[in-house]
């Protein structure tokens, strides 16, 4: 059993929320490190750093119950010290302060530097694109840029994140090297808004320009696009994933609804015709492209029409990936202004509908895969299966490639050419192949 003094002063980091915070806690990770500390990723050690999302009601609640989870633990001596960083924090620190007081310290998500004083460490400027990364070794986040020009209605990242701001190209391919010589395989580019990366350093959208750069990098063979936006989207863009190998056909582009009117009312630049067209072009130039999107269903003024209208245009788009989210009234945002006037069983309702249909269509997209073989990547054993995954699905939002492990054996990180003999709604089942078979 382990004892107290083993975990003494060592600093367990906590991390709630999206990709971003994760990817935020990787760098606290190392820059604790090279300090010479201790640390761990949701483990135990007697301090605590809670790194919070503020995003929406669910996960604020979440945040919420973690921390007074660890306070509590603080009271009976089973840590030592509770920190208390990111979204939630920025947000929310004096009502946190006042509501929560045994919590040691909070701090926003740009005071990593006074986060670390607090930890006895101290900022290391030059650990550029070096952290303890905590997702499988095959696989790496990495955030292109912080924060958030946008003037989307319904949305509070830009009170949490502050306005955009790029990372230079030159950092962002040092960063992926070391990642690439630590034996990651596949970049997932994130940010709030990727396509709007490089207006701030370049006068341009240079998203194209820094992806022809990554796939340079040696040792990196897959290279995914999360959280663009449709409006002003850089077609150049559409080239580079149609000509670069590395560079996965696939997109995570966050469209949230279809219907003008609650398009116009969540500020979001964008009709139900251009965005229509911009998928049309999708798909006409890069063909074998899969598109993931997310929407948003009981916004405030959202009739039958406008969610029949969604419905409609679900069915005669068939995403590949698609996620539904009831709204979330959040203070501070423009649509807090709006009455919020559908009634919570009815956003529950219109989510489970939209959600029926995708699992349907999912269902017969992954019915034409079976006899196809894919190349897959191995992210990790799981009971009596390998899980893996095609360059079109991304990690825990996507479809997953199940293999039989009592019948195969596959290393995880490694990439294999799997052939699919089985396809449910969102998994399909498969078998590993020879290449030579394959070219045969």
């Amino acid at each position: 059993m382990r004892t107290k003094s083993i975990k003494k002063n060592k600093i367990n980091v906590v991390t709630l929320g999206c990709s971003k915070n994760i990817y935020d806690s990787e760098v606290l990770m190392g820059q604790l490190k090279a300090n010479g500390k201790e640390v761990a990723h949701e483990t135990e050690g007697d301090i605590v750093v809670i790194n919070t999302c503020g995003f929406i009601d669910n996960a604020k609640e979440e945040s919420v119950n973690t921390i007074l989870d660890f306070v509590q633990k603080k009271e009976k001596g089973e840590v030592k010290k509770v920190f208390v960083t990111g979204c939630l924090s920025e947000r929310y620190k004096p009502d946190l302060q006042k509501e929560i007081p045994d919590v040691d310290q909070y701090f926003g998500t740009t005071e990593l530097p006074a986060l670390l004083k607090a930890l006895g460490a101290d900022y290391k400027h030059e650990l550029i694109g070096e952290r303890i990364t905590t997702t499988p070794k095959n696989y790496a986040f990495l955030k292109i840029a912080e924060g958030c020009d946008r003037p989307c209605s319904f949305c509070a990242i830009p009170l949490m994140r502050g306005i955009h701001r790029s990372t230079p190209i030159e950092d962002l391919v040092k960063e992926s090297k070391s990642l690439a010589a630590n034996g990651v395989k596949e970049l997932i580019l994130i940010a709030q808004d990727l396509t709007y990366y490089g207006l701030d350093l370049y006068k341009k959208r240079n998203l194209a320009e820094l992806l022809r750069e990554l796939v340079k990098v040696e040792g990196i063979e897959w290279i995914r696009l999360h959280y663009a936006f449709p409006t002003g989207f850089p077609v150049d863009v559409l080239d580079v994933i149609r000509e670069e190998p590395k560079v996965c056909n696939y997109i995570d582009i966050p469209l949230q609804h279809i219907s003008d009117h609650i398009l116009k009312s969540m500020r979001r630049g964008t009709t139900h015709k251009k965005t229509t067209d911009l998928l049309i072009k999708f798909r006409k130039e890069v063909p074998q492209m899969t598109i993931r999107t997310t929407l948003i269903v009981g916004y405030p003024g959202e009739t039958e029409e406008d969610f029949e209208e969604l419905k409609q245009w679900v069915e005669e788009m068939r995403f590949e990936r698609l996620g539904c989210f009831t709204y979330s009234h959040e203070e501070n945002t423009h649509a807090y202004n709006l009455e919020d006037d559908v009634p919570e069983e009815v956003k529950m309702q219109r989510a489970n509908e939209i959600m029926e249909i995708q699992s349907q269509i999912s269902w017969e997209l992954n019915q034409q895969k079976i006899g196809k073989t894919f190349k897959c990547v191995i992210d990790r054993k799981e009971g009596n299966y390998f899980v893996g995954r095609t360059e079109f699905d991304s990690p825990d939002v996507d479809n997953e490639v199940l293999i039989d492990s009592k019948l195969h054996y596959l290393k995880t990180g490694d990439f294999t050419h799997i052939k699919i003999t089985e396809a449910a709604d969102f998994d399909l089942y498969g078998e590993p192949v020879l290449v030579e078979a394959i070219l045969n």
